[in-house]
């Protein structure tokens, strides 16, 4: 992260339940800069010609056989729906980016806006899957499908949506800023400690 002015354009990658958008909002508070997350799939929706629900499904997370699939078909005339939406997606996270300090979750932000030598401030969350089980019950969006089994599926899709589209690991430590193990220090105290990390830098 280099060059960055006093209100930071800030990243975050989680596994899923490590608490993103708890984090992203109090950044947003107290950064006072916007933060996007579920908001920016109707945004890339207008602009991309997909609906929401076919940004909803295919535009994080990629599952083993879909993946197998679209390498099976993979070629110079082929596009899957991934790859549009994709596509899409990193547009609009330059576009917001480029014109004023926000925060963007997933969706390979950090990657994208490195690609594009925009700076931003990349943060990883993570946490142990009894930690995160535990936000997904919250959460109850694993409807009847049993919970410890929901949260690895949906941690094995986002890593495949991450390495299909940044040729990279997700997590890896070289590719963020800071990365924060939530279950270890609690959700109030990893907010407290990104603060701090971000003040001591724009200071």
């Amino acid at each position: 992260m280099r060059n960055m002015s006093k209100k930071p354009v800030i990243t975050i990658g989680r596994e899923y339940g490590a608490g993103g958008r708890t984090v992203a909002k109090a950044l947003s508070r107290a950064f006072d800069i916007p933060w996007y997350d579920r908001d920016f799939v109707k945004m890339t929706s207008e602009d991309s010609g997909y609906t929401v629900d076919e940004i909803n499904r295919d535009g994080e997370e990629i599952s083993s056989r879909t993946k197998l699939i679209d390498a099976i078909f993979s070629n110079a005339s082929y596009t899957s729906a991934h790859d549009a939406i994709f596509n899409a997606q990193r547009k609009e996270i330059v576009k917001l980016a480029a014109n004023a300090p926000c925060i963007i979750v997933g969706r390979c932000s950090n990657v994208v806006l490195r690609e594009a030598n925009i700076p931003s401030f990349d943060i990883f969350l993570y946490g142990s899957l009894e930690f995160r089980m535990k936000r997904a019950a919250e959460l109850g969006e694993n409807k009847d499908m049993d919970l410890q089994k929901y949260v690895e599926q949906r941690d094995v899709y986002r890593s495949n949506y991450y390495k299909t589209y940044t040729k990279k690991s997700m997590g890896d430590y070289h590719d963020y800023d800071i990365c924060v193990d939530m279950s270890s220090v609690g959700t109030e105290k990893g907010i407290e400690m990104i603060i701090s990390a971000l003040k001591g830098i724009l200071e």
